[in-house]
């Protein structure tokens, strides 16, 4: 992956969950909030692993592994 598509998928990600984020935050939707920051956190280990060579799922040594989400 060259750094111009690393680049342009981090900002695909970061746009469509802080527009998430964004809205259920305005709608007063805490939970649905919360579960979107961790959706975005889930994401962005999943790019992280894909770009370490590392397979889906496991994480480095003494990190903890991300909790998954629901997505609507």
């Amino acid at each position: 992956m060259t750094r111009d598509q690393l680049a342009a998928e981090l900002t695909r990600i970061a746009k469509l969950q802080l527009s998430d984020i964004t809205r259920a935050v305005k709608n007063g939707e805490k939970s649905i909030a919360l579960n979107e920051v961790t959706d975005l956190a889930r994401r962005l280990h999943l790019l992280s692993d894909a770009i370490a060579g590392r397979p889906a799922g496991v994480a480095p040594a003494g990190a903890q592994a991300p909790t998954p989400a629901a997505h609507p």
